[in-house]
């Protein structure tokens, strides 16, 4: 009876082996997993502030990824970046029986569009909020203000990902080119 149990442990673990090894063999990853990020554009412009953090934590993602160029002057580059808007907010989400606050809401929204050298949209304007909770103690002020500048690390953190997975995202637009002349506008020689 126990010889079984053990022929069946061994005979699933060594399945499981053989799924992973498979799995491994094929290719299979996911998409950004292993930190590249394949953007249709060569060159970029933000137009955040050199002050922001968000900007910089942007910019040292898309660095670390293919080979994108962060170009400092918009005209050279092939995708423009534009924050249409950026802000945090705090607001009261739940009060004790005394009426002081127990919960806060945190909010992190960013507004922003792409378009290509040629004014034309690559992403229209897309707005994303984050939300977090804390929890909130008037005995703990200087703690709970290190939660919070934490929780907006991270909300800060999670916007760059997602912004990298809607700049993979986007697809490229046709060449701008001239319209053709008929032949039969033509002048003869």
């Amino acid at each position: 009876m126990m010889n079984t149990s053990n022929n069946n442990y061994l005979a699933r673990a060594l399945g499981a082996v053989l799924l992973v090894a498979m799995l491994a063999g094929c290719g299979f990853k996911l998409r950004g997993s292993d930190g590249q990020y394949n953007v249709p554009f060569q060159s970029i412009w933000l137009s955040f502030n050199e002050a922001s953090p968000l900007g910089t934590e942007l910019k040292r993602n898309l660095r670390a990824g293919d080979n994108l160029r962060i170009e400092s002057d918009a005209s050279k580059a092939e995708a423009l970046f534009d924050v249409i808007s950026e802000s945090r907010g705090k607001s009261i989400l739940s009060l004790n029986s005394l009426g002081r606050v127990r919960e806060y809401s945190l909010s992190y929204t960013l507004v922003f569009q792409v378009r290509d050298a040629n004014n034309r949209q690559l992403l229209a304007p897309t707005e994303i909020t984050l939300r977090r909770n804390i929890a909130f103690d008037e005995s703990q002020v200087l703690a709970k203000e290190s939660e919070e500048a934490l929780l907006y690390r991270d909300m800060q953190s999670d916007l760059v990902q997602q912004i990298l997975r809607r700049l993979v995202a986007i697809k490229p637009l046709a060449p701008v080119t001239a319209p053709a002349t008929p032949a039969a506008a033509l002048p003869t020689p």
